[in-house]
């Protein structure tokens, strides 16, 4: 059966060549969302410039990422805007990172200048409660993962960019107690701005691997 054939009502969805959705034209609005979901990939900070986001373009993104999936309402992230006039400490504590884990002076001086990069920087700090049966650990991750995703894909949908950077620097307790209170996490550090070059898969994405039908109960 050929799948690159338009049928009506039908299209192709970006990212899945060949793959076709429902498109009522009552739909066409939703269609479009999908359309830029499918869409959405990392740009690195060097491909980011000016403008960045609004305050406003910002609370639009934080306000989507509260629609994410949270059980019991916990809420258990935060969204930790980083302003220019920061950039310099915030180079410090990333040189002291640096020098902690014995990198030599060139590098020290490269992740000094990390923190310049990218017009709007953003971290994202996770606040999990062990002990609650209810919303047990994993499911409060859920929630601060998700809750990540839906203010990249607001950013992209705004027509930005972002790249998510985590990684040891975020685990270093001098970098951690500058954005964490108690029981808090530094989970990563988000780039945001207007792209210079459209971002792009590293690979074709296959839908048909990331779900299957349950057959039931195992068999020991």
């Amino acid at each position: 059966m050929r799948t690159d054939v338009q049928r009506p009502g039908f299209g192709p969805m970006a990212g899945f060549p060949g793959t076709h959705f429902p498109r009522p034209d009552a739909s066409a609005a939703r269609f479009a969302a999908l359309q830029g979901l499918l869409s959405r990939h990392s740009v690195g900070p060097r491909w980011l410039t000016g403008p960045a986001p609004s305050t406003e373009q910002l609370e639009q993104a934080v306000a989507c990422a509260l629609r994410a999936p949270d059980h019991g309402q916990l809420v258990p992230w935060r969204a930790v805007l980083i302003e220019e006039e920061q950039r310099d400490a915030l180079g410090d504590l990333f040189a002291d990172f640096a020098m902690a884990v014995g990198k030599p002076p060139e590098e020290i001086q490269r992740e000094r200048e990390r923190a310049a990069k990218g017009p709007m920087l953003v971290a994202w700090v996770a606040r999990i409660t062990p002990g609650i049966a209810e919303v047990p650990e994993h499911e409060q991750w859920l929630c601060a993962g998700g809750a990540l995703t839906n203010f990249l894909n607001a950013m992209h949908l705004m027509g930005f960019a972002a790249k998510t950077l985590s990684g040891r620097k975020c685990q270093h307790p001098g970098v951690a107690r500058a954005f964490c209170g108690e029981g808090e996490q530094l989970v990563a550090f988000i780039c945001v701005g207007t792209p210079t070059r459209p971002g792009a898969a590293r690979c074709p994405d296959e839908p048909a691997a990331a779900w299957s039908v349950w057959k039931g109960s195992a068999k020991l």
